[in-house]
C-alpha cells in the first residue's frame, strides 16, 4: 500500500534539482523551448512557483512511501479559496525502480484521499503529449482531457 508523508527538506533539496532538469528536458522534447534556454527557463518557473520552497503557501509536496521506502513524490497546489476547489498537480514522480508494478495507481489513490482531506473537489494536471505512459496512467485513473494544445513545426 502506498501512503504519503510530508516531504523533508533533505528530500526536497535532493529532488528539486532533478525535477527542474527533467522539466527542462520535457519542454525541449515538446518543442516549447530551445536547449540553450531550457534550464534557465525551468529554474525561473520553479522559483516563481515555489519562492519559499516547502513553505510556499498553498503548495504541498509529499513523498510516496511503500512501507518505509520512498518510491516517488508529488507536488500539489491548492488554494482553499479556489471557486471550483481545484487542486493542480505540478509534479508526479514515481522512481524508475517502482514503475510498471502497480504503485502509480496506488499513489494516485493516496494522493486523491489526501487532496480530499484538504477540501479539493477536482484534480487537474498537465501531461506532455509525448509521454504516453503517463497519459495512459492518468486516463486509467479517471483523468480526462479538458483541452488540447497543438503546434506544427514549419
Amino acid at each position: 500500500m502506498v501512503t504519503l508523508q510530508p516531504m523533508s527538506q533533505t528530500d526536497y533539496d535532493a529532488l528539486i534539482e532533478e525535477a527542474i532538469k527533467r522539466y527542462a528536458e520535457e519542454k525541449v522534447l515538446a518543442g516549447t523551448w530551445d536547449q540553450g534556454e531550457a534550464q534557465e527557463n525551468a529554474e525561473e518557473q520553479f522559483n516563481r512557483l515555489l519562492p519559499e520552497g516547502l513553505q510556499t503557501e498553498h503548495h504541498e509536496l509529499w513523498t510516496f512511501l511503500h512501507g518505509e521506502e520512498a518510491i516517488g513524490w508529488v507536488w500539489l497546489c491548492y488554494d482553499p479559496n479556489h471557486p471550483q476547489h481545484e487542486g493542480f498537480i505540478y509534479n508526479f514522480i514515481l522512481f524508475e525502480a517502482y514503475r510498471g508494478k502497480g504503485f502509480a495507481k496506488q499513489a494516485i489513490a493516496a494522493l486523491e484521499a489526501q487532496a480530499k482531506s484538504l477540501g479539493v473537489q477536482k484534480l487537474s494536471l498537465h501531461v506532455f503529449a509525448h509521454n504516453q505512459i503517463a497519459r495512459s496512467l492518468y486516463e486509467k485513473t479517471g483523468f480526462a482531457e479538458t483541452g488540447i494544445y497543438m503546434s506544427k513545426p514549419l
